[in-house]
């Protein structure tokens, strides 16, 4: 029998996550049925979003508990199938959990191709975290030429693709918000931001202000609390937000008050609600679109990755504690077996 291995919780997670309340453990290779395929992890992404799923906030997705496997995308290959159209040696973007090897029914699994440029990218600026960024600058506030646009969490995998994307949308100036001096370099060297602030420092509402002198037209907000504060004094009127993280609210046990009403009104203000999972249709196209862009140069990719299965935990502590630079990925498996 093949050895597999999984990460589980160890308790029910109520506060903030951290590399102890989860365990690597070995198990015996699950077997599939009709409809399912047998994969192997190579890419594992590790998402905020998961951050809710473990604390019962997400949707209405059931909550792990203890002993559970951690919820998780990736990229994977196919060693057995009992489903039409999938054949071993398929590589595909699936869930699979925290897990080496895993059974997912092939009606939730999407083939990718090695010539769509780096594997990895899947789970990123050509995955799920791109489609996000896409559907909110493309669809919800349909960015276009001459625009300003704010992007928060600039350096983090869904930030750094929308500032990407309003570029190739028209916008003429991108500014990012984040919260360190290594993150504005990143945003601004490796994901071409005009200018990006660190909102730690002092003085960064100034800053804002002066990046903004004829006022934001677009604020793409994956933050929340004060960062939208401060966004929304800016916003130039007919101003458009999309709302599409809430990382300051992450690791809070109780709802924060949130800005005041009356500022969307003295803005005219549009806001959006950003919900990638409306967009899901639009997955496979976007992928063949962001790959190009990513080939052409167009769509850069950042990574903060981790080797190995049993690093998973503390990567993902460092992602929910805002330290990553970048898309996390762990690296499971090789790329060929």
């Amino acid at each position: 029998m093949i050895a597999a291995e999984e990460v589980v919780l160890v308790r029910d997670i109520d506060g903030p996550p951290c590399a102890a309340d989860f365990k690597l453990r070995a198990v015996e290779a699950p077997s599939h049925g009709e409809g399912e395929i047998l994969v192997r992890t190579i890419y594992l992404s590790l998402d905020p979003y998961v951050g809710s799923i473990l604390r019962g906030r997400h949707f209405n997705e059931s909550r792990p508990r203890a002993g559970d496997v951690v919820p998780g995308r990736a990229v994977a290959e196919v060693l057995q199938s009992r489903a039409p159209g999938f054949a071993p040696g398929d590589l595909v973007r699936v869930e699979t959990g925290w897990r080496s090897l895993a059974v997912a029914p092939a009606s939730g699994a999407a083939k990718i191709s090695r010539d769509e440029g780096p594997l990895s990218a899947q789970l990123g600026a050509a995955g799920m975290p791109g489609l996000t960024a896409y559907a909110g600058m493309k669809h919800l506030a349909k960015v276009g030429g001459g625009e300003h646009v704010l992007v928060s969490a600039a350096a983090g995998g869904v930030g750094g693709a929308a500032g990407q994307i309003a570029r190739i949308l028209g916008a003429e100036k991108v500014v990012g918000l984040a919260g360190s001096a290594e993150k504005c370099a990143r945003a601004v060297e490796t994901f071409g931001f005009d200018d990006c602030i660190n909102y730690r420092a002092e003085g960064w509402r100034d800053d804002l202000k002066r990046a903004f002198p004829r006022g934001i037209d677009v604020y793409f907000d994956n933050v929340g609390g004060q960062a939208l504060d401060a966004a929304l004094a800016q916003l130039a009127h007919y101003g458009r937000v999309v709302l599409c993280g809430l990382a300051s609210q992450y690791q809070t046990a109780e709802r924060p008050a949130g800005p005041n009403p009356g500022m969307f009104i003295a803005k005219r203000a549009q806001v959006f609600g950003l919900v990638v999972y409306d967009f899901e249709h639009e997955q496979e196209a976007y992928s063949r679109m962001a790959s190009a862009w990513i080939r052409e140069g167009r769509l850069a990719v950042l990574e903060d990755r981790a080797e190995g299965l049993v690093q998973a935990p503390s990567l993902f502590e460092k992602l929910m504690r805002g330290e990553n630079v970048g898309k996390t990925i762990v690296v499971v498996g090789p790329e060929k077996n």
